[in-house]
């Protein structure tokens, strides 16, 4: 690393275009912000924090479409995490981000890190974690490499989770080979706090102490934010110094000593944040300019586990379990006393100051002196160009693909051998989904569940995402996204509240892929008006590219509903020989983007259908009725593989049966993703007051029996299939690819 170059070499070497910023933003930097030319370790901050994952500088215009307010929201957008109200003085805090780059490089440390970061963020608002999820795409485990990133990721998930003692409750992993160069790494958590203690990123009063917390600084994770904000190349796809180092230890610690503190001692505290991307220059800048006040911090004081480290580096390192607290005068020694109980580093290394300065000490010299704004405010938003993509317009005028089944069981039995919808429990049983006691419903059903200790109310929680939705129809591929995580959140028996979201793509510096990112944000915005849940929280994960190949357009969304009465929890399978079965919603002829699809043509085409926002958001409102009214036995929404799936998974590790009459469907139709659709069973004697609540949306159609046979008849004929065989062929799938790498 040049260490020694002077601001006239750095203008003339331009090494700032390997660290994301453009010659125009650093011509903007010099002319129009500081009037001089930018030293080493300023142009470095300035990348960093110029970068997208800091600043969205590309993403804003579509960030602004989404809702992220409601009568519930306390906190959204701009803080570590948002948080929402949950009644009783309660608040639930939730985020998701993506460590994408991180852990294609890197699967067992960028996926570790990538629960720690987010973890950082929940108790740095004042919740404990209570739970955690994640949403895993990979390419096809029919590669090697595929399976090693699998393994490798779903370790780190495992072992950081489980030493902090965090439940890791939900979640999805799909596959596909759009993710065979770029996996998508997205990870939850769920906390749970009493509204009084909900802290901010702020720091403000001249004199007051910034204090640095927790693990010494190293040299790992440097440009990790600028990493996370360009494509993947053969040149940068083995750049693991980018990659950050966790110790879920050290985070137990941090966070006990943290969340001490701000229960115990706020008023000691005038605001704290993790020290996530970017490191001590992102965590002070925001801090100092959401307090809309100065700082000078002495690079001498931070902590560091390595020597000689430069200015540059310490201020850019993104090392692991970090904290920045900003502390009243006066009680410095009162929070050093905490932390040093836990073992852990605590040091003052700065003051507030006046005015709106940024200034850094190294070695005795002044390294870096600019407004705070210039690296926070004065980004320079970026204009893109959009054009729908040719193969869309194509699809549009193309006869719709209609596949034709001529032996439902087999295509049933070989749907459930797909990886996407094969049994995960292989992967996360390597989860511990039961550590403090309070899970309710774990991994393997609609949504997670979480008690809330002390009352009769519970969390339910999911994530939710389809890249091959979005990339056939943004815009429709967006809203079903959202209606998706709400059909998990609802079937669980839950009032969705609100959500946090990934929004993967590709680069957007192609106009076609910033299409795709503005058209499906606008989808999901629409879906959340339509069903009242604000985006909170999240992150914005672009250049998700290998070679120039970009992933499917991934939108994740991660959603949170309330439970008032756990004993409403409605289970996803069938409960009971007799109970009566219903098929909520309309069956159309979805095939675009199936599973059905993708299995029997090797690829996918074609353009979703449209469907009624309104109606689908009624029917569900009717169907948790329908559950609080205690009129519902089990619910299961239908997603990948359509009706046959859904059925199936109703009746695993059961001995029940079904017996349907279906006539109204053909055998392709069983395997129709049309959204918004769910399979309920229903005690007979509640059959009047069910149908009463649903109406025509509710069809009947057969009866639970305890055959453990799933028998149907349908347009084309019978299908007569043993559970059992079923339900073999679903468990083994994943397992015996992961053992063919030996």
């Amino acid at each position: 690393m040049q260490q020694a170059m002077t601001p006239e070499e750095i203008k003339q070497q331009k090494p700032y275009l390997d660290w994301s910023l453009t010659e125009h933003e650093y011509n903007y930097i010099c002319d129009h912000l500081l009037h001089r030319l930018p030293n080493f370790t300023e142009t470095g901050l300035f990348s960093a924090m110029w970068s997208e994952h800091c600043s969205y500088k590309k993403s804003k215009p579509v960030l602004r479409q989404f809702p992220n307010k409601n009568a519930r929201v306390l906190q959204g957008p701009g803080e570590g995490a948002g948080v929402v109200d949950i009644d009783d003085g309660q608040a639930v805090v939730f985020k998701a981000e993506s460590h994408n780059h991180p852990s294609t490089v890197e699967p067992y440390q960028g996926a570790a890190t990538g629960v720690g970061g987010i973890l950082r963020d929940i108790f740095s608002m004042g919740a404990r974690p209570i739970a955690s999820l994640d949403s895993l795409h990979f390419g096809e485990l029919d590669q090697v490499s595929n399976q090693m990133k699998l393994t490798g990721v779903v370790k780190g998930i495992g072992d950081y989770g489980n030493c902090m003692g965090i439940p890791t409750v939900a979640g999805e992993t799909t596959f596909d080979p759009c993710y065979s160069g770029n996996v998508l790494v997205n990870a939850m958590s769920v906390g749970l706090m009493d509204q009084k203690d909900i802290q901010a990123g702020v720091a403000a009063g001249v004199g007051n102490a910034v204090m640095y917390v927790g693990a010494k600084t190293g040299r790992d994770g440097i440009h990790g934010a600028t990493f996370a904000s360009a494509e993947f190349s053969g040149e940068n796809a083995t750049q693991r110094s980018a990659v950050q180092v966790g110790d879920p230890f050290m985070e137990k610690l941090l966070m006990e000593a943290c969340l001490e503190l701000i229960q115990q001692h706020a008023d000691w505290l005038i605001g704290i944040q993790d020290m996530g991307a970017a490191g001590i220059v992102s965590s002070s800048a925001e801090m100092v300019s959401e307090g809309e006040s100065g700082v000078e911090l002495n690079l001498d004081l931070v902590p560091q586990r390595e020597p000689n480290m430069s200015a540059y580096e310490i201020m850019l390192s993104e090392s692991q379990e970090r904290m920045l607290l900003c502390v009243k005068q006066g009680h410095e020694e009162d929070v050093k006393q905490i932390f040093d109980f836990y073992d852990l580093e605590a040091v003052v290394i700065g003051r507030i100051t006046e005015g709106h300065d940024y200034v850094l000490y190294h070695d005795g010299e002044k390294v870096c002196d600019i407004p705070v704004s210039t690296l926070t405010d004065d980004v320079l938003e970026e204009p893109s160009e959009e054009a729908k993509p040719q193969r869309i317009t194509a699809a549009e005028q193309a006869p719709a693909w209609q596949p034709v089944i001529d032996d439902p069981a087999t295509t049933l039995k070989d749907l459930l051998g797909q990886t996407t919808i094969a049994d995960k429990s292989s992967l996360y049983q390597q989860y511990d989904s039961q550590v403090r006691t309070s899970t309710v419903v774990g991994p393997g059903s609609d949504a997670g569940v979480i008690r809330v200790r002390g009352t009769k109310k519970g969390l339910a929680m999911t994530t939710d995402g389809n890249g091959r939705f979005v990339y056939l129809s943004p815009k429709v591929g967006g809203q079903i996204a959202l209606v998706e995580a709400a059909a998990n959140v609802i079937a669980s028996g839950a009032q969705p509240l609100a959500i946090t979201d990934c929004l993967n793509y590709g680069n957007p510096n192609d106009p076609e892929i910033f299409w795709e990112l503005h058209q499906s944000t606008a989808g999901m915005a629409e879906a959340c008006r339509v069903f009242d849940t604000p985006v909170i929280s999240g992150n914005v994960s672009l250049y998700n590219e290998n070679n120039g190949k970009a992933i499917h357009p991934t939108p994740m969304v991660g959603m949170v509903g309330l439970i008032k009465d756990l004993d409403h929890v409605i289970p996803m399978q069938a409960q009971q020989a007799g109970d009566l079965v219903y098929l909520l919603g309309q069956t159309g002829d979805d095939y675009a983007g199936s599973e059905l699809q993708k299995m029997l043509q090797g690829d996918i085409d074609g353009v979703l259908n449209n469907f009624d926002l309104e109606a689908s958001h009624q029917m569900m409102m009717n169907l948790l009725a329908a559950m609080q009214a205690g009129h519902v036995a089990s619910a299961h929404d239908l997603s990948e593989g359509g009706l046959g799936v859904a059925l199936s998974e109703a009746l695993f590790d059961t001995d029940l049966g079904f017996e349907l009459n279906l006539t109204h469907l053909t055998n392709a139709q069983l395997f129709s993703e049309t959204p918004g659709r769910f399979i309920v069973t229903v005690s007979p004697d509640q059959q009047d007051a069910f149908e009463d609540d649903l109406g025509d949306d509710a069809q009947l159609v057969g009866e639970v029996t305890n055959t453990h046979w799933l028998d149907t008849r349908t347009a084309d004929g019978d299908m007569n299939v043993s559970v059992a065989d079923l339900q073999t062929t679903w468990k083994e799938a994943i397992p015996c690819l992961l053992k063919s790498k030996d």
